[in-house]
């Protein structure tokens, strides 16, 4: 197959300055907590994209001294010479594939607070620092605003010597120097560096002015702008500031890179940014003030959007950081004709959660990330099967569609046994709830991939017994059966049941994806703090109902501040008239009412009347067959369990486990082996 001639205009080549991209698809900065600590997986990682055909691939924040450095998160760094070798790395491995390299220099001023060098952090004025950590930044002085310009050209000098194409100078996400010196917020300097916007505009001018006439003879200047904070007139606002910045430096990068602040804005979930281009509103204005070249995302998958985008003087380049993860090989996929084949970005933000968390990248929809190097994985190659022997999976939730899919595409024979109507497992539920019909993509992105399968045989309605299984005289058996939500409240907070609730009607997310009825005073009871318990609240709300929501935690569906949604969260059920109670858990239920005390304080209680009381606790795994087949284990090549039928998880973890579980049949690959391939540092 062949791409569409519509597509076409995708495969143009854009000149970037000195360099020229052979293509308009543009991997954005990006982190994925490989970086400075794990630099072979961060080369490993980058070169797939340039492998699938994206034009630009460029880093994560990279660190250019140790006075703002960004411990312990694993970003990229480049603080003298012999960090040097660790990017080379990198742009190698882009450059084999004759795509180019760009490397983001971040000066992240009162967004490092220096835990490893212990350095004072520095703000255009004397503040607070980020994360609520009980210190403040100094105010920097013209001595300190020489260094910062010094060391921009020596970082960049040091990126060029490391085979760098284009280089960013970075004022966005409300987490770098330069923007904080053109927030009034931040900047209250009576100089030349504060007061009017041109002074606060004044550093990144020179900046820019600086690095170029270091390296611009070869290397592109990019410039990355947040136009908008979304804070109205507390903040940086497209239509005034923003659109005046991007006027009085038109011409002087040779890349405008625009989007929008904080990184929750840039970066929203689909729960609360659904439609591709979110972020047009607020930089469709750009291209009309320059003549350079302009990326910009908006969660990009659709080629017509990409195509709309370009055609409509919107931007040059379409950029992408999660489509990229979700699939490398989105541009190939269009350039062959495999629309159809494109692994769709979910807007989850897992990967964005691993960052947060300092754990390296991994992601929904394609389990292969962040494993390129340790796992020697490809999200597009898989090794062939090793014998001709039939594999049952049993269960077609996320588990079992991938392990199924990837089984299949290793050559095996693959019987797909589904008790349900529909093959979805979880996704098919979830997927209803407000916001996430996305996850749906999960689902719909194995189906039609096993659907185009010769070797796989799917049954639904189909519920197996041990003896059928025996019968079936299969060798390899997997068991993805999902799991259960508890009803007694044993979760995180209570390690046994909560008094009296053995005699309540409780239902459970089950029971509502089942459709039991919902009475109109709900209470629910979130002891697992990622997205159900706000998702469910809000469905409640939708359907007219009056909700209070206790959590032992002190945040609502506290787990998504690692997915940049919990203060979205909190926000929506309050204007929908959530009640919310924190740091509470249930202590004692009786048919008509809760009692809930204080964590800190059990004496401390509240009563809190219902007529439907959902509790959202932990799970129980569905392994009831898997459990009986154990007694015939002597009989199976291979018996496993697998995602929540092992140990119940997000739905990535579902899908990992589903993969994680088809590349290693029948291989010589010790379980754990990989997992201790790491990357020693050197010893100087």
């Amino acid at each position: 197959m062949s791409r569409d001639p519509k597509y076409d205009i995708l495969f143009e080549p854009v000149q970037i300055g000195p360099v020229t991209t052979k293509n308009r698809f543009y991997q954005v900065p990006h982190c994925n907590a490989l970086g400075h600590a794990r630099p072979r997986a961060e080369a490993a990682n980058r070169r797939v994209k340039a492998e699938g055909g994206w034009g630009v691939i460029c880093s994560q924040e990279v660190e250019i001294h140790p006075s703002s450095e960004l411990s312990p998160f694993i970003e990229g760094r480049l603080w003298d010479d012999r960090d040097i070798p660790q990017h080379r790395l990198m742009t190698d491995a882009v450059h084999e594939y004759g795509s180019l390299a760009g490397i983001e220099l971040a000066y992240n001023a009162s967004h490092a607070i220096n835990h490893y060098s212990r350095i004072a952090p520095m703000s255009p004025s004397l503040g607070m620092v980020h994360n609520n950590c009980p210190i403040q930044a100094r105010a920097m002085n013209k001595r300190d605003i020489k260094n910062v310009r010094q060391w921009h050209v020596d970082a960049a000098r040091r990126a060029r010597q490391a085979g760098y194409d284009i280089v960013y100078i970075y004022a966005a996400h409300n987490m770098s120097l330069l923007q904080h010196f053109l927030k009034p917020q931040y900047n209250r300097r009576s100089d030349e560096y504060g007061g009017s916007l041109e002074n606060r505009l004044r550093i990144t001018r020179e900046i820019l002015t600086d690095v170029k006439e270091a390296v611009g003879d070869s290397c592109a200047i990019a410039f990355r702008f947040a136009v908008d904070e979304l804070r109205g007139t507390d903040g940086l606002q497209a239509e005034c500031e923003g659109r005046d910045v991007i006027g009085m430096l038109a011409e002087i990068p040779d890349l405008w890179d625009v989007n929008i602040s904080d990184w929750d804005n840039d970066s929203a979930t689909a729960r609360f940014k659904p439609n591709e281009g979110f972020q047009e509103p607020y930089t469709n204005f750009v291209k009309s003030l320059t003549s350079k070249p302009v990326v910009g995302v908006g969660r990009f998958t659709s080629a017509d959007a990409m195509v709309s985008q370009i055609k409509r003087g919107v931007l040059d380049l379409i950029g992408a950081a999660r489509p990229s993860i979700a699939d490398p090989y989105l541009p190939n996929k269009i350039d062959e004709g495999r629309i159809e084949d494109i692994r769709e970005c979910v807007g989850c933000n897992i990967c964005v959660a691993q960052d947060n968390l300092t754990a390296p990248i991994r992601c929904t929809q394609n389990p292969t990330q962040g494993e390129e190097w340790k796992r020697d994985w490809h999200p597009e190659k898989i090794q062939p099967a090793t014998s001709d022997d039939t594999v049952l999976v049993v269960g077609a939730g996320p588990a079992g569609l991938e392990c199924a899919m990837q089984l299949a595409n290793r050559g095996y024979e693959v019987t797909l046994a589904e008790a349900g109507d529909e093959l979805g497992g979880r996704i098919n539920i979830e997927c209803q709830l407000p916001g996430l019909s996305s996850y749906a993509r999960v689902r719909d992105y194995r189906e039609a991939q096993i659907s185009q399968k010769p070797n796989v045989q799917v049954y639904k309605g189909n519920r197996l017994s041990a003896e059928d299984i025996l019968e079936l005289e299969i060798p390899h058996v997997i068991c993805s059966t999902g799991s259960s939500w508890r009803r007694d409240g044993v979760g995180r907070y209570h390690f046994s049941a909560v008094k009296g609730i053995e005699h309540v009607s409780v239902l459970t997310p089950d029971d509502i994806f089942a459709g039991v009825e919902i009475k109109q005073r709900v209470l629910i009871y979130d002891d697992d703090h990622y997205y159900l318990g706000g998702a469910l609240a809000e469905l409640c709300v939708r359907q007219g109902k009056s909700v209070c929501l206790v959590t032992p935690d002190s945040l609502v569906s506290s787990w998504t501040v690692y997915t940049l949604e919990q203060e979205k969260i909190q926000t929506r059920l309050s204007k929908l008239g959530v009640e919310m109670i924190t740091l509470h858990a249930l202590q004692q239920v009786d048919k008509a009412s809760a009692t809930i005390a204080s964590i800190y304080d059990a004496e401390k209680t509240r009563e809190i009347a219902f007529d439907s009381l959902i509790a959202i606790t932990s799970r129980l795994p569905r392994n009831e067959l898997y459990q009986q087949l154990l007694e015939y284990e002597g009989r199976f090549n291979t018996l496993l369990a697998i995602g929540d039928c092992e140990a119940p998880s997000t739905v990535a973890a579902a899908v990992f486990a589903g993969h994680l579980a088809a590349r290693n049949l029948q291989t010589h690959v010790d379980f754990y082996e990989p997992l201790f391939r790491r990357e020693m540092p050197g010893l100087d």
